[in-house]
């Protein structure tokens, strides 16, 4: 039986959401702590990170995607440093377990929409789980950099999914700004690229997905902030755009709509 294709239509690759959670969102102000390093906070962090979990997402994802990640090997390169992990948006649930199960064994945190902390129960759990919101004010904005210099200085791994919005199954990539390469620029640490792709399975509807790792890039030293900012972004994307290709099963597909200009005879 064949699954019935689902069309989505959109005007704008950068700003367009479709994730449809309707989470009313929390505010990420001044008093958000970013960092549970109380024993009772690292008690919490071991149970939910790896007791709960890490087994949980190896199992879901190999019993309902066949999860395959591919290249795993490149980021032995950094086993010892610190490193961005920029990967494409397209699955709510797989998006959030992925970077866990790529950097195992290593602990990995994961740039995150205020959304992922709002949930009336999940919300609770998702920062022992490595979730970084974005800030929503300067207070917040300091605490969040603070984090993040800290986390670097321990040598570990930091998820970002620069496309901002989550388009399920979407099978290429969307363009993405610069802006949050300033990170692996401020703090002169390598890049990986990660690209989920949806391809057919012989005795199944559902697809697989076939994670492909590529890295790690650096940027050049001798250029200026902003051009590294642009040449790490535009290395991991034609990177992604590659390995994109290899998407081979479409369950949603996107149109856009193009804007229509009415001419006017003067």
């Amino acid at each position: 039986m064949e699954r019935k294709e689902k069309v989505i239509y959109y005007r704008d690759e950068l700003n367009d959401e479709f994730a449809g959670d309707n989470i009313v969102t929390k505010q990420i102000d001044g008093n958000y702590r970013y960092l549970r390093k109380g024993i009772v906070g690292r008690l919490l962090h071991i149970f939910f990170y790896r007791v709960l979990a890490t087994p949980l997402a190896f199992l879901y994802m190999k019993l309902h995607f066949h999860h395959k990640i591919v290249n795993k090997k490149a980021l032995r390169q950094v086993r010892h440093k610190a490193f961005y992990l920029y990967g494409n948006h397209t699955h709510f649930m797989a998006d959030a377990l992925i970077p866990t199960m790529v950097s195992f064994p290593r602990k990995i945190s994961v740039i995150v929409h205020p959304n992922n902390v709002s949930m009336p129960v999940l919300g609770k759990i998702t920062p022992y789980l490595g979730a970084l919101p974005l800030p929503d004010e300067r207070k917040a904005y300091k605490n969040f950099m603070d984090a993040m210099k800290e986390l670097m200085q321990e040598e570990q791994a930091i998820m970002i999914y620069p496309e901002a919005h989550i388009w399920p199954f979407y099978t290429d990539i969307r363009p993405f700004k610069d802006t949050s390469f300033h990170y692996p620029v401020q703090y002169k640490v390598p890049v990986f690229s990660l690209t989920n792709t949806y391809q057919k399975r012989r005795f199944s509807k559902n697809p697989q997905i076939v994670t492909y790792i590529d890295g790690p890039f650096y940027a050049d030293s001798d250029k200026t902030a902003k051009e590294q900012k642009q040449e790490l972004r535009n290395q991991v994307y034609q990177c992604m755009k590659e390995r994109a290709k290899r998407n081979n099963m479409e369950i949603i597909k996107y149109i856009k709509i193009e804007e229509k200009r009415e001419s006017r005879d003067d």
